[in-house]
């Protein structure tokens, strides 16, 4: 098991495709998921160090929800919330997240967070 390991998990094949790409060419291992396996489930099997988490994973399932089963199960895991709306930061459910990031073609602040929070884990 790599030392900076990234779960990503959102529910379009291509973001977890360049989100891993991305993040590989920076020296991380990268885990994926689309989020329809229980997030504990993937968490534990993984044992990320942060976890890239899409707001919009589809009709029934909500990252935020995903984010508050992570912070009952795991509360000191970095979550990073990414998203291509930034209406999220008014959801009283998005205040427990970590770092927010808006998507975009330029991964620039995406990685910079996840360094942060990799520098900054308990």
């Amino acid at each position: 098991m790599s030392a900076k390991k990234i779960l990503v998990v959102d529910d379009e094949k291509h973001i977890r495709m360049l989100y891993q790409e991305e993040l590989e060419s920076e020296g991380y291992t990268v885990a994926v998921s689309d989020g329809r396996e229980p997030i504990l489930d993937v968490v534990a099997r993984e044992k990320p160090l942060v976890v890239v988490l899409d707001i919009k994973l589809g009709p029934d399932i909500s990252g935020l929800d995903l984010l508050q089963e992570i912070r009952r199960g795991d509360p000191t895991l970095p979550v990073i919330l990414s998203t291509a709306y930034d209406s999220f930061q008014h959801d009283l459910k998005s205040v427990v997240a970590d770092y927010y990031v808006v998507k975009s073609v330029d991964l620039t602040e995406l990685k910079a967070k996840v360094a942060l929070a990799i520098e900054k884990r308990p």
